[in-house]
């Protein structure tokens, strides 16, 4: 541009000038941010409404990689085929009517009714709630990049997306550790809206303002890249998004569905884009692929073994590592074939677009086209995969070196193995159940087993004494009940659920009084129910389908109970909150998919709302049998804060009898358990010292409970 003309100008209207780029920087940082602050924020809101189950988390990032490709197709169409001058006034008009769905506070108009069609309903959920908001962030750095670039030529313009990951970084970590602890998730609402508000205006007086700066389009000197080399900007981030996932799921499904757990994961992913999009020196090829060897045989490893039993963090710690290596080999290799500047928002468009069918892969693919968690496998396989197609076409790669041919050879045949492994799971499985189903809430298992035969039970039949065998289901690695088949055992509470368990105390301890009002949050194979008597009615709630079809079907629980029994199919809170007082005597909560815990039901509203629905002279039982977190606290400050008296009875296991051993905490108004004394005498006041801060719908946390 003349000096001249120049002259004319603002300095945010002439080209190149370093105020320019500041405010183009800070604005695509604070962008990330705010787009990635929203992210676990809105999930957090909308989780209790779908059961608190972690494929939850699933659907919200896809809907977050989708909303992402929208973005970088606005901004690519917006930069190529909108007249330069017409741009900024254009998105800043957007901007202005983006405020009007503020504040990202869902109504409550939008809770489903039902349990059907979840994935759906959340999609329309976040497209209602924080959609707009989100597309216009999502443009945010493509765009600002593709504008500066049309002031002249600017190598180093990548780097911004590295500044834009480096935002998104501090929005996720920040949430968990500065927002979320601190502030209830209204005020969480209120303030991102506020920060969002303030970006607009920012941005919008930018986009307005540096109008005159469009001096040009982006020169296209350089040749345009093949199409083989845009399939791997696709599947490189498909890839990398597809592991993301399928790695969250498999921590969420065994622990707890948290900002918390789904933050790590997205932090190492979005870790990995920083270092390799900053500098090349952060991805140093041969040694990633050494350690990109060693962590899918160490997660394929893992998964064979099925690891339950560990102390959470190192399984934590496993996986995540092995995420962060794979994705440092996607994006290390994405970060090489990145393209001339010219072909900027084509590629962030393309890569988006592979990151979203990784996405929708895990999120809405693999459960429909897998009984069990394949996905992970899955995508392990095709990582490996990758390394043999990136390599096969770069003439530097070092496999081309003499040294590492047998390397070569050892990595077609990890491609091999992990895709057999696949079959092999699926079909060992398939052998060992009797029926494998699996929907939006988690894969459910039938198998048929045999006790040890070591205690012959009085007036059997010798037939019966040899009929040790019982049919067993489980969510994931954790049982949901069991039932004996021979037609004397059928009836015997079994699993958790036995006769000396709180559950089983309470019961025996409540039907001297009267005929009984019992409801059950959780069905699993309906064992409560044969505690039933002529006269009793029971209430089972239980958000998942698949669970009440197998509990009806292949168990005798719910057919052979004496008792009248119903069942509310939907999530237990919203479905109690939609009824009037049940007057329950005894309401139990045992909801739990593997050990896996819905925060939501373990709130002190939640409390609050368990003893609406009872007798004054009722009693709440809650399970907490936990391999990783000591739930015991939990419901203990919530008594406290309620003022209600907390007993905690565990009960031994037993193997011949197929009996677990559960903790149960049993609540009840001050008074009650004094007239009780088969409960007083089998349990201990709750707590044992320990204390936590207390859980609301607006805080909870991990730290304080992990074992």
């Amino acid at each position: 541009m003349p000096a001249e003309a120049a002259a004319d100008h603002t300095p945010l209207e002439v080209a190149g000038n370093s105020k320019w780029k500041f405010l183009n920087a800070l604005t695509i940082f604070v962008s990330a941010l705010l787009l990635f602050q929203v992210e676990p924020l809105i999930a957090k809101l909308i989780l209790p409404w779908f059961g608190g189950v972690a494929a939850v988390w699933m659907v919200c990032l896809l809907f977050f990689q989708l909303v992402l490709l929208l973005g970088y197709l606005y901004a690519h169409l917006l930069s190529r085929h909108i007249a330069p001058r017409t741009q900024g006034w254009l998105h800043a008009g957007l901007l202005a009517a983006s405020l009007l769905v503020l504040p990202i506070l869902p109504k409550d108009s939008l809770k489903p009714p039902g349990p059907e069609h979840p994935a759906l309903h959340i999609l329309w959920v976040l497209a209602l709630t924080v959609g707009f908001p989100f597309f216009l962030l999502s443009a945010t750095s493509p765009l600002l990049q593709a504008w500066l670039l049309s002031t002249r030529k600017e190598s180093g313009v990548y780097r911004f997306y590295a500044l834009s990951n480096a935002g998104s970084l501090l929005g996720l970590l920040s949430y968990p550790t500065l927002v979320e602890p601190r502030l209830s998730t209204v005020r969480q609402g209120w303030g991102w809206s506020l920060g969002y508000t303030t970006f607009a205006v920012a941005c919008g007086v930018i986009a307005v303002s540096q109008r005159g700066a469009f001096a040009r389009r982006p020169e296209a000197n350089a040749t345009p890249s093949d199409w083989n080399t845009r399939a791997l900007w696709m599947a490189l981030p498909a890839c990398s998004s597809a592991l993301l996932l399928a790695v969250t799921n498999h921590i969420s499904q065994n622990i707890a569905a948290v900002p918390l757990l789904w933050v790590i994961p997205l932090s190492l992913y979005m870790l990995s884009f920083i270092l390799c999009f900053e500098s090349s020196r952060w991805y140093p090829r041969t040694f990633f692929l050494r350690l990109l060897g060693v962590a899918l045989g160490g997660m394929a490893y893992a998964l064979s073994l099925s690891l339950g039993g560990l102390p959470f963090w190192p399984m934590i710690a496993l996986f995540c590592v092995g995420l962060f290596v794979c994705c440092m080999f996607c994006h290390g290799e994405l970060a090489r074939l990145k393209p001339d500047p010219a072909e900027l928002t084509s590629f962030y468009f393309l890569s988006s677009l592979g990151s979203v069918a990784g996405a929708a892969f895990v999120a809405i693919l693999a459960p429909q086209i897998f009984s069990g968690f394949y996905e992970l496998h899955v995508g392990q396989a095709f990582c490996a995969l990758l390394v043999i197609l990136v390599h096969r076409r770069d003439p530097a790669s070092p496999f081309r070196q003499a040294g590492w041919r047998p390397a070569w050879w050892v990595t077609i045949a990890l491609v091999a193995a992990l895709s057999v492994s696949v079959f092999v799971l699926a079909r060992d499985e398939s052998k060992e159940s009797k029926r494998m189903v699996r929907n939006f809430y988690g894969v459910l298992r039938e198998s048929d087993e045999v006790a040890p035969n070591v205690v012959l039970l009085k007036g059997d039949s010798q037939a019966e004494r040899d009929d040790l065998r019982f049919r067993r289901l489980t969510n994931g690695t954790i049982s949901h009940g069991l039932q004996f088949l021979a037609p004397s055992r059928r009836d015997q509470p079994t699993s958790y659920y036995s006769t000396n368990s709180g559950v089983g105390v309470a019961l025996r301890s409540l039907r001297t009084r009267r005929t009984l009002r019992v409801g059950v949050i959780g069905l699993g194979v309906g064992t409560i129910a044969a505690y039933g008597r002529p006269g009793d009615n029971y209430t089972f709630y239980d958000i998942n389908p698949l669970v009440v079809n197998l509990a009806e079907q292949d168990f005798r629980f719910l057919r052979d109970s004496r008792a009248h029994v119903a069942i509310e199919l939907g999530d237990a809170r919203l479905t109690l909150e939609r009824q009037p007082p049940q007057h329950f005597d005894l309401l139990a909560v045992d909801a739990f998919s593997g050990d896996s815990i819905p925060v939501h039901l373990l709130t002190v509203e939640a409390f609050q709302l368990y003893f609406h629905h009872l007798r004054a002279d009722g009693i709440l039982a809650v399970h907490v049998s936990n391999r990783y977190l000591y739930l015991e606290p939990v419901v203990a400050a919530a008594a406290r804060q309620l003022g209600k008296e907390a007993v905690l009875v565990v009960n031994p296991d037993d193997d011949a009898k197929e009996i677990f051993l559960s903790r149960w905490v049993l609540l009840a108004n001050r008074g009650v358990f004094s007239d009780l004394p088969d409960i007083e005498k089998a349990g201990k006041p709750a707590g044992g010292g320990t204390h936590v801060k207390l859980w609301t719908d607006s805080y909870s946390s991990l730290f304080a409970v992990m074992k």
